[in-house]
């Protein structure tokens, strides 16, 4: 008890902790506040599917795209390891493997969106205008897939090097961008849910563009030279390709629980995919800003695992554990006892709005469930511990299957209560991974592929 205290103590690892997770919760509430501005946009125009089929449009492009987010994590943990050893030949690798990644699985998944996307509304089984505007609006957001994922390895290779700042630029002016957009493209122009959509392909195309041209500069802090003869041996990419693949796995996953959620609660009615959409929206305002401190682990731990330092990664968890903790207990209280006025900002279709003030009380539970699996996640991504994350997913949806075919018969409260104990699973299997590999000091005994 009295190293947690002196742990919690260390003014210093404070102060590394939130000058790291300080920009990234800053750039990452602009996330959920383009969602937040789509739907009160979209949620003001005067019918319920136009909401539902940004609502549904958005889940299908999230499902590919949030599907590749191993880009990110896989980037972040090697970039972190090499920038504590000081090897800038590796950094180069690893942004220049990365971004390659991205530009291909660009392609493959722009190519597969369109069917796959018509499969999923098939399932779905939507009604015709939610159907139609739904596909518009998916189409056109595919245009943006390449610059998301080279996005995504940006920031993933920023964070690895302990620089906060350049993810903030790069997502703050994506979604910056995307909202002066969507109010000029919807409101002004009055391209409706396509608007929409066109708003945010300029934005993740500005954001790219940023990021990569901050790379030069970054890189002056780390001399050395890229082995490019070693981009054309299969070796070199093993190691990268090995924790992404695990990574994806898990991510799938992952994703697939978000996607059979909004499948589910589009056999509701529109009503009730709107109502889910915007309480979701509330999640990922949460999400967002708890992952600026798990980006901190992330970055500390990675390093501090890197330079072999104890010390240094249980500080970090423990300071990062503590402000995450205050910080999810205000998020629910601020759902508890604003939420109405949450969902009010966000829409005055009068059915939605009642709809979701029902389902209210399972928004304020999620942050006291849900933050642990962020920090952990946070955790295993900065050791490039993927096999565990992966195992652990893996292990939460097998866990989670009966529940969830038992509480089917509850219509929405039971999707919700699912998504619950999801969460709950997640935090537990994860946590119990952790527990195994500290136990057996497995933080500094090698890698996980």
């Amino acid at each position: 008890m009295s190293n947690l205290s002196n742990d919690w103590r260390d003014r210093l690892t404070h102060r590394r902790v939130w000058a790291l997770a300080a920009p990234m919760i800053l750039s990452n509430i602009s996330v959920p506040l383009v969602a937040l501005v789509d739907s009160t946009v979209i949620g003001h125009l005067p019918h319920a599917h136009q909401l539902g089929a940004v609502a549904v449009g958005a889940s299908l492009y999230t499902f590919l795209a949030w599907g590749m987010g191993f880009l990110r994590m896989g980037t972040t943990g090697f970039a972190a390891q090499a920038a504590g050893r000081g090897d800038g030949a590796a950094l180069r690798q690893i942004l220049l493997q990365g971004l390659l990644l991205a530009l291909g699985l660009a392609i493959v998944l722009g190519a597969a969106g369109v069917p796959l996307s018509g499969v999923a509304l098939h399932f779905m089984q939507p009604s015709a205008e939610l159907d139609q505007l739904t596909r518009e609006f998916f189409h056109t957001r595919l245009f943006g897939l390449p610059a998301a994922l080279a996005s995504y390895a940006l920031v993933g290779w920023f964070l690895g090097t302990q620089n906060a700042r350049a993810p903030l630029a790069i997502l703050l002016s994506t979604n910056l961008v995307n909202i002066a957009l969507n109010l000029w493209f919807v409101l002004g122009l009055e391209w409706g849910v396509t608007g929409a959509a066109r708003a945010s392909v300029i934005a993740e195309w500005t954001g790219a563009i940023i990021g990569l041209l901050m790379t030069r500069k970054a890189l002056r802090a780390y001399p050395g030279h890229i082995a490019w003869a070693a981009l054309a041996i299969w070796q070199s990419w093993r190691p990268l390709l090995a924790v992404n693949r695990d990574i994806f796995i898990r991510s799938l996953a992952l994703q697939s629980i978000f996607f059979l959620i909004t499948v589910q609660g589009a056999r509701l009615g529109d009503a009730t995919v709107a109502a889910n959409a915007l309480l979701l929206n509330g999640l990922l305002l949460t999400a967002h800003a708890l992952d600026g401190l798990a980006h901190a682990v992330e970055a500390l731990c990675g390093h501090a695992i890197g330079a072999r330092d104890r010390q240094a990664l249980r500080r970090s968890l423990v300071v990062a554990c503590g402000w995450s903790l205050l910080a999810s207990l205000g998020f629910a209280v601020l759902f508890l006892f604003g939420g109405q006025l949450f969902i009010e900002m966000q829409t005055d279709i009068q059915s939605v709005r009642d709809t979701a003030f029902i389902y209210l009380p399972y928004l304020a539970a999620l942050p006291l469930i849900a933050v642990w699996s962020y920090l952990l996640d946070g955790l295993f991504i900065g050791a490039t511990r993927a096999r565990e994350m992966r195992n652990g997913m893996l292990l939460t949806v097998a866990l989670l299957l009966p529940f969830a075919w038992a509480l089917q018969g509850l219509g929405n409260h039971g999707l919700w209560l699912t998504f619950l104990l999801f969460m709950l699973l997640r935090s537990l299997t994860l946590g119990a991974f952790a527990w195994y590999l500290q136990r057996n000091d497995g933080w500094f005994a090698g890698k996980a592929h």
